[in-house]
């Protein structure tokens, strides 16, 4: 399901991109600097631990969030965009113990480059994500430690204009994050464990 979604945004990205090049507005300074986005995102880890801890597979469950972001175009075509969102997963390993829950809270930093077709604006961006870990509920271990980390991301986007103001989104990010988990204080117990959230998030937007 995961690999349909991004390949159908891919695919929309090229059919836009042939039509804009028609469609294109004489007048490059005819757009709006700053727009602001409310989401709802779905979080989705797909955990591993990276240094292939044998017999061992970690699990962070599925996270519904809400998440804001702003946009700052630098031309018509560039843009940044910081998001913000929070989320909390319960872990485990499968067939073992329970390690309770921890929460992220993962603002990201991307660039983007944006495609117009009428009322349909795709674009695509790459970027940088810090996540912090924190809420950390140890479950059947007396205590679990995750060292916050920075990672890097790719996004893929489409907006649709309600309005001359108002504008629907659809948004993709795939997060590549890497992190070192710690249970019982225990350094010689430290692994390095692979996170790696698919972030696909649905909302309503605002230019000004």
């Amino acid at each position: 399901m995961k690999k349909l979604i991004l390949s159908t945004i891919i695919t929309c990205l090229f059919v836009f991109n042939a039509q804009a090049q028609d469609e294109e507005k004489t007048n490059d300074e005819d757009y709006n600097k700053w727009q602001a986005r409310v989401r709802v995102v779905m979080v989705d880890p797909a955990t591993y631990f990276y240094d292939n801890v044998d017999g061992i597979e970690v699990e962070l469950s599925t996270a519904f969030a809400p998440e804001i972001d702003i946009t700052y175009f630098l031309s018509r075509k560039m843009s940044v965009e910081l998001m913000l969102t929070t989320s909390t997963h319960d872990v485990k390993i499968a067939d073992g113990n329970n390690l309770g829950s921890i929460s992220l809270l993962s603002p990201t930093l991307s660039l983007q480059h944006h495609f117009y077709s009428n009322d349909f604006k795709p674009y695509v961006g790459a970027g940088i994500n810090y996540t912090s870990f924190y809420n950390e509920d140890a479950g059947d271990l007396n205590s679990i430690d995750y060292k916050n980390q920075v990672g890097y991301l790719i996004q893929a986007g489409l907006d649709y204009n309600l309005s001359e103001k108002w504008f629907i989104n659809f948004d993709f990010k795939k997060v590549f994050l890497k992190t070192e988990v710690t249970a019982n204080n225990d350094s010689t117990s430290t692994a390095e464990v692979n996170v790696d959230p698919i972030i696909i998030g649905f909302g309503v937007g605002m230019k000004f």
